[in-house]
């Protein structure tokens, strides 16, 4: 019986093995030779450095360090601040997205279809996550297993630094890694970003994603009036960069392919029918074009007899057969009375069902952020606890792009005021999906001089999961006969330090003359379903499941649905209860896995025999303990 390791992946590690099973002779020791494996790569000699094309910056090898680190922690469950707890597919996680982002990996590598993220803009005055590069990967692992006394480390980052751009280079480089490990293979990511680091995140993007995966830079009107006291221009825009995981290239493709924009009653009013043509409503376009050959130089002559040729410097855009099929097909307009110059009609019923966007999305598309913050206001009872939130309309712009389907996974890591989840929430509502969000903020503390101190929110994260809170209703509310079903729910996951005792992690740390404090492995202070999420981690299952409480022969158990008939089992009783009694009840569900804690065996003969039992009434559950 196998115990769980409960701590996050090493992707070092898993990156070296990757590469010792492409070439082999270039591990040496059990190290990759990286002179050799440069050499494996290339077509010509390698001679030591080479100048090249890329972005450096100082810290660049510390923060890729970073990245792979594991750590050991855990999300521990919060009921009391989550809504639906045990039926909703929604998920807030509270705490450092870089440690949030590492223990997701197992459970949504290649699950999520899109990602937004809204950063800090380094403006000298927002603040930035201030990550420790000074220690090694064993001393990262075990300092990450210990409480952090320090708390959740932000920083401003002043435009005084002599590493103003490194600093924050470095805070997004990890985190961009380890969300494209997320991202599923036709996935895409929006980054909205302002005119100060749109330059080094696009060549950040380029190196993460790949600069062939780049789709667009959006420009975005932010603001509907000028500021006429600013220094120079007055900004009216914010840059909003899009990468996919993998571009699609053709139908055999697995990469991302753009979804299309619904068309508008008023994108179809230049459509009408004024010869009642059987096909519908149309439109008409120029016959001529810029460029052609000398046959393209012809003559028409229009029902009504006028003779027309093509304008100055143009040639017709279709040959004189071509044009005699058209015309055959009542696909030529020559104008009411037949005297006009010839049009080609273009059917409604014809064209794309929608509508590919502009790079530039203006406030009166997708809205800006003074409606932005009056809404939000409006939803505080006309409190405004955010100065430039983003709009629902905005993200929800993106999250229809993004694909035809309406039951994918998106993902906000700098969750801020929560419009993420709120669009998402909104856009299920109006076309009947099944979404899930998944929002990640650090609970940054909230000025005591602030409205939203005042009125009893502490950090950004309690302002944020009360406005999904609110906006669930409302929407509810709003929307009650066309989606009574609406999850409008979401657990309330917050990271804290493993549940496990550090000699579950290093043994051979301890001394022995201090064993006797380490009977139970776990920390006292951890619940049965502080337990269960680590073990879900651990196991890689979607954190989203649904859950619930039975009891098998007394005995409290925890039932987690993976599909229709499959389930994961976990029984943590710490104090001897675990019996063959109890076993043969439970692995009558025959369940898909099932979990225990090594203090709660009756006996070591219940330990040992716990697998007999199994493989007599189900063979195919998967056993371990903690």
């Amino acid at each position: 019986m196998d115990k769980l390791k409960l701590h996050t992946p090493n992707l070092t590690d898993d990156n070296t093995a990757k590469i010792a099973a492409l070439f082999p002779h270039c591990v040496l020791e059990g190290k990759i030779d990286f002179d050799l494996l440069k050499q494996e790569l290339s077509n010509s000699i390698i001679d030591g450095t080479q100048e090249r094309y890329q972005l450096g910056w100082v810290g660049k090898r510390e923060a890729l360090l970073n990245a792979n680190a594991p750590i050991a922690k855990t999300l521990r469950p919060c009921r009391e601040e989550s809504v639906n707890f045990d039926s909703t597919e929604n998920l807030y996680i509270e705490g450092d997205n870089l440690d949030a982002l590492k223990l997701l990996q197992e459970t949504y590598l290649n699950k999520v279809k899109m990602i937004y993220i809204d950063p800090p803009y380094n403006t000298g005055n927002d603040f930035i996550y201030e990550d420790d590069f000074a220690e090694n990967t064993a001393d990262y692992l075990q300092r990450s297993n210990q409480k952090d006394d320090a708390g959740n480390r932000l920083t401003t980052n002043s435009e005084s630094n002599g590493r103003f751009h490194s600093d924050w280079l470095s805070m997004m480089y990890p985190r961009l890694k380890l969300a494209r490990n997320l991202l599923r293979d036709d996935g895409v990511i929006f980054i909205s970003i302002d005119d100060g680091e749109v330059h080094n995140l696009k060549k950040l993007c380029d190196e993460v994603f790949g600069e062939d995966n780049f789709v667009a830079n959006v420009i975005w009107q932010k603001k509907f009036s000028r500021s006429n006291d600013a220094t120079y221009f007055s900004t009216m825009h914010d840059n909003i960069l899009c990468y996919a995981k993998s571009i699609d290239f053709g139908s055999s493709s697995s990469g991302w392919k753009l979804n299309l924009l619904p068309r508008t009653d008023e994108d179809n009013g230049s459509y009408a029918n004024p010869d009642n043509d059987s096909r519908g409503v149309w439109t008409s376009v120029v016959l001529s074009a810029k460029s052609g050959s000398e046959n393209l130089n012809y003559k028409i002559i229009t029902p009504s007899g006028r003779e027309c040729f093509p304008p100055d410097g143009r040639y017709w855009s279709v040959s004189q057969n071509k044009l005699k099929e058209l015309i055959s097909d009542n696909r030529i307009w020559f104008g009411k009375n037949g005297d006009g110059i010839p049009r080609q009609k273009t059917f409604l019923s014809e064209v794309q069902a929608g509508l590919r966007p502009n790079t530039i999305w203006f406030h009166d598309e997708v809205s800006h952020n003074q409606e932005a913050r009056q809404s939000l206001k409006k939803l505080f009872d006309g409190k405004a606890y955010f100065d430039s939130p983003k709009p629902v309309e905005l993200l929800k712009q993106m999250l229809i792009i993004s694909s035809p389907e309406n039951k994918d996974i998106y993902l906000d890591f700098f969750s801020g005021s929560a419009t993420t989840a709120h669009a998402v929430m909104q856009l299920n509502a109006e076309d009947g999906g099944k979404r899930k969000f998944i929002m990640v903020q650090i609970p940054e503390a909230c000025d005591e001089k602030s409205e939203a101190f005042k009125a009893g929110y502490k950090t950004i994260a309690d302002i944020g999961k009360e406005r999904i809170r609110r906006a669930g209703k409302k929407i509810k509310a709003d929307n009650a006969l066309t989606a009574p079903d609406l999850d409008i729910g979401f657990r309330v996951l917050k990271i804290d330090s493993s549940n496990m005792n550090d000699v579950y992690y290093s043994p051979d740390a301890i001394n022995k003359d201090d064993l006797h404090t380490f009977i139970d492995n776990i920390k006292p202070d951890r619940s049965d379903e502080d337990l269960l999420f680590q073990v879900l981690l651990d196991w890689g299952v979607d954190l989203s499941l649904p859950l619930e409480r039975k009891t098998i022969a007394d005995k409290p158990v925890f039932v987690v649905a993976v599909v229709a008939d499959d389930a994961i089992v976990a029984c943590f009783d710490r104090n001897g209860g675990v019996t063959e009694t109890f076993i043969k009840e439970l692995a009558k569900i025959k369940p898909l896995r099932a979990v225990f804690c090594d203090a709660g065996f009756a006996s070591d003969s219940v330990k040992i025999n716990i697998e007999q039992i199994f493989k007599l009434l189900s063979p195919s559950t998967d056993i371990k303990t903690i």
